[in-house]
């Protein structure tokens, strides 16, 4: 007796995943303020430190899974397009580059990042918070060279079909130098760790007004 199938889930199009993803960014992508951050976290003797780490943990894991829906939604509806001009094979080496950049994104939503149980394990003191900083830079470092990859991949992939899509901007993300940081926040006696802490928050602050700029490129491109 043959197993019964199930019937295929319907999916959205291409450029209605775009629009959602697009839309998106206003949940995952917080912007943080350092100093009112700090302010609130005097206030309340530590206790709002605590919310700091949760949204600094899920701002990293969101962004990037609607990154990846976005630009792979984005691949998409560029190969329907190709498809239609008859040039998919004429592309298809393209389009293969951008599976390899996805695919970094992809891997990367399986990292262990969820917020709640690293704002637990905040209770356990300092060193939590500077190995949460050196994994989230180290996101951030991967997460922007592969994006990065996908984003100059894409905009030549429409540039071939006729759409005017933007390069990224901005410098590459580089990884900080761990050591030396951990050395200085033990030699100033957690003094220099506010700074790194402020680090953390502007980095991801300025990655995302980078992305949205592409973005808005990419939503006049399809003529959204």
């Amino acid at each position: 007796m043959a197993s019964p199938t199930q019937p295929p889930v319907p999916t959205a199009s291409p450029v209605e995943r775009i629009q959602r993803a697009y839309a998106d960014r206003a949940q995952t992508d917080y912007i943080f303020s350092f100093w009112t951050a700090l302010g609130w976290t005097i206030l309340t003797c530590g206790i709002y430190g605590f919310y700091v780490t949760y949204q600094i943990v899920r701002r990293s894991r969101d962004h990037n899974r609607r990154r990846l829906e976005l630009l792979d939604a984005a691949t998409g509806a560029a190969w329907a397009h190709a498809e239609r001009d008859g040039r998919a094979d004429e592309l298809r080496p393209r389009f293969e580059s951008m599976g390899t950049h996805l695919g970094v994104l992809r891997e990367m939503t399986t990292s262990f990042r969820d917020p709640i149980v690293w704002t637990v394990l905040r209770l356990l003191g300092t060193i939590v918070d500077i190995i949460l900083f050196i994994l989230l830079d180290g996101d951030l470092t991967k997460h922007d060279a592969a994006e990065r990859a996908a984003e100059a991949e894409l905009a030549g992939i429409y540039s071939s079909l006729g759409a005017d899509l933007p390069q990224p901007t901005g410098p590459q993300h580089q990884a900080n130098n761990y050591v030396a940081r951990v050395l200085v926040t033990i030699v100033t006696f957690g003094i220099y760790f506010l700074w790194w802490t402020y680090n953390i928050m502007d980095d991801l602050n300025r990655h995302f007004e980078e992305n949205w700029a592409w973005e808005d490129g990419l939503r006049h491109a399809l003529g959204g």
